[in-house]
């Protein structure tokens, strides 16, 4: 079974920065992932022609059965709420999807607040700090019938603030402790692999660089399991879209 986590960049192509549902398209056709998660996904944007880029994407990998979860509805940027899953469903939104070829029998949605103040960062290229305003994030748990037998499978986008994207992660986590395993948490988590093995106490089934996508130096997305799961084969290409590669696996069950 091929799993795989793909920062998609609202569809858009570093070179010029204009979206390409085509380009998502065969990006996902590409990674031909059973399940396959998905972040900073656009619905009725602007930006992004008004597309839903979670069912271009599930069209692409012929997955029935998929959620795309928003973090926040409005422009990211301009003008945008925490979303509290009560909106409109046509209404502009920004979040995560988690897409499956195999049939779902439950999803789940856990909502991560922002750092509640501005926070200072540093930034390469940047003399002083800068203020930042964080982001509401999400993830979303479904349980899946596959051939590796029933499982747990998250999708998530952590805040780029350190310290607080391991809160967020611990919750996350949390969630998934009375879940059935094997347990398969992937996404962007906005920190590196030593980190995030043991914030959750998973091991990682891909050990790849994820970002920036030409030559990547680091690995902020990751595939991280528990329970009875083998790694046969893994890899982190640069696809038509992004500023992240994708990371995939292909998992296995324990004899």
């Amino acid at each position: 079974m091929r799993v795989a986590t793909f920062n998609i960049l609202n569809g858009r192509v570093p070179a010029d920065q204009h979206v390409d549902p085509t380009g998502l398209a065969d990006a996902v056709k590409r990674l031909d992932a059973d399940i396959l998660a998905l972040q900073e996904v656009d619905q009725n944007q602007h930006r992004s022609g008004f597309a839903d880029l979670t069912s271009v994407a599930a069209e692409a990998m012929d997955a029935p059965h998929h959620r795309f979860v928003a973090a926040i509805h409005g422009s990211p940027g301009a003008t945008w709420v925490a979303s509290t899953g009560d909106e409109q469903p046509d209404s502009a939104a920004y979040g995560v999807a988690l897409l499956s070829r195999y049939p779902v029998k439950g999803w789940q949605v856990i909502r991560l607040e922002p750092v509640p103040f501005r926070v200072p960062m540093r930034f390469r290229g940047r003399l002083r700090p800068y203020l930042v305003t964080d982001e509401p994030r999400v993830a979303v748990l479904a349980t899946v019938d596959s051939p590796v037998g029933e499982c747990t499978v998250v999708g998530t986008h952590l805040s780029f603030i350190p310290r607080w994207n391991v809160h967020q992660l611990r919750k996350v986590v949390r969630a998934t402790l009375d879940c059935r395993e094997p347990v398969i948490l992937m996404g962007d988590l906005n920190m590196g692999p030593d980190q995030a093995e043991r914030t959750t106490g998973l091991r990682a089934a891909a050990s790849h660089a994820t970002y920036p996508v030409g030559t990547p130096s680091e690995q902020i997305d990751h595939v991280l399991v528990r329970g009875p799961l083998t790694t046969s084969d893994s890899g982190a290409p640069a696809l038509p879209i992004s500023d992240h590669r994708a990371l995939w696996a292909d998992v296995e069950r324990e004899p």
